[in-house]
């Protein structure tokens, strides 16, 4: 008897023990959810944020980091990580970090442009951004950065247009004025006249084609072609880009063919694609040697979204080098600036044909060797598959766009057992 009530005694104690121990854990627990700690103030908890404000970061198009008294990140938007600023939950970017202790020291604003080396390149590109660094409350401070990087890139190709436009404006119209003071220096001299007079013709020209393809740059990067698109014959689009450059041919002797037009039809601006197509059929003429021929062909092949018209120019002329294809679609570069200023080039036949077969939902690419000639190619989707995916003007392509890639580097495009570049006359529809 004496040792049951033993047992039942000690059963007693160490149940009171166990419910005294347990009481005291979850005082504990309950202590330390109350307390702040470093995990919640890491980027995957927002504890520390005043409220609101982690509502309002989200919303953001900045990429947004909050840091505390010790530099830990609080939180941090998901661009701030895509763009390499936060790592480890530490702001990765020196002066930036030095930006945000000056602030979080005296209270002040900070802002400043930095150039920040692109991740994942290897190829030693930079970012351009804006940082603004601000206290925010009395622990913490908020920074927000801005990618400049396509701002800066938009902003160097605009002073490079101007600059470039300037340029080409100044010269035809400063020989003019050279001109128009040799002709009234010579004017008893009739034979000089008339030689000065022709030259001041020719200027003039230039000057109009310039002036006239800034025009045509401008209209198809501001216009919709789709406004007054239409069903247009691919064989009527061939036969006006030959007939604009039939007198340049006929002078250097060059034979214009074409073929494999039939029956094809595209959707689009008539006027646009007739000047793309003819800036083609010109530049194949102007960089070919006398008695050489420029073909010119089409064909229906199928694209990712559906049939797409192909129409290539071929020539036989001086080629393009590997480095200048990559540049061939810029605008006011040239591949020979003296035959350009011999022929009245400007250097925007190519970007308008670029833009213009962008906007159409095509592109352009070019396939060359030096030496043996050049094939540019137009894609462009036909006309029956492109009403069907025009939504409200807005026309939903391919899933290609702008300049292709000049590749396929050791063969030309429509290179088959049954395709020849320059047909035989007597070979053609």
């Amino acid at each position: 008897m004496d040792v049951n009530a033993a047992v039942a005694a000690a059963a007693a104690i160490a149940g009171l023990l166990t419910g005294v121990i347990a009481m005291l854990a979850f005082r504990w627990s309950e202590r330390d959810l109350k307390r702040p700690t470093r995990t919640s103030l890491r980027p995957d908890g927002n504890a520390a944020l005043p409220p609101g404000v982690d509502t309002v970061l989200s919303v953001l198009s900045s990429s947004a980091v909050v840091l505390d008294e010790s530099d830990s990140v609080v939180k941090a938007s998901s661009a701030a990580y895509a763009l390499g600023l936060v790592r480890g939950g530490r702001l990765a970017v020196e002066p930036m970090l030095n930006m945000a202790r000056d602030t979080r020291r005296d209270g002040e604003i900070r802002q400043g442009e930095l150039d920040l080396p692109r991740r994942g390149t290897g190829r030693g590109d930079t970012l351009a951004v804006s940082a603004r660094v601000a206290p925010l409350g009395s622990r913490l401070v908020l920074l927000l950065v801005e990618d400049l990087t396509e701002a800066r890139r938009i902003e160097a190709v605009r002073r490079d247009f101007v600059a470039n436009v300037s340029h080409e404006l100044k010269t035809p119209t400063g020989a003019l004025s050279l001109l128009s003071e040799a002709v009234m220096d010579a004017s008893d001299d009739p034979e000089a006249v008339e030689r000065f007079a022709g030259r001041m013709q020719i200027e003039a020209t230039r000057l109009t084609n310039l002036v006239q393809e800034l025009i045509d740059l401008s209209r198809v990067q501001n216009d919709d072609p789709l406004e007054d698109a239409e069903p247009v014959k691919v064989e009527v689009l061939v036969a006006e880009a030959i007939d604009r450059c039939r007198q340049q041919a006929g002078s250097k002797q060059i034979t214009m063919a074409s073929g494999g037009t039939e029956g094809l039809t595209v959707w689009g601006n008539r006027g646009q694609l007739v000047g793309a197509l003819g800036n083609l059929v010109e530049n194949a003429v102007n960089y070919s040697p006398a008695r050489t021929r420029v073909g010119i062909a089409a064909r229906r092949t199928a694209g990712p979204g559906g049939e797409l018209i192909e129409i290539a120019v071929t020539d036989q002329g001086i080629g393009i080098s590997e480095k200048d294809r990559e540049r061939v679609f810029e605008r006011f570069y040239r591949v020979d600036p003296a035959r350009s200023r011999a022929t009245g080039g400007t250097g925007l036949g190519l970007a308008i044909v670029k833009h213009v077969a962008a906007s159409h939902g095509g592109e352009v690419t070019v396939w060359s060797s030096e030496g043996q000639g050049s094939t540019f190619t137009l894609r462009l989707p036909e006309s029956g598959a492109v009403r069907e995916r025009t939504t409200g003007g807005l026309l939903i392509v391919n899933g290609v766009n702008g300049v292709g890639d000049a590749g396929e580097k050791d063969k030309p495009p429509f290179e088959t057992d049954s395709y020849d570049p320059f047909p035989a006359p007597e070979a053609l529809p």
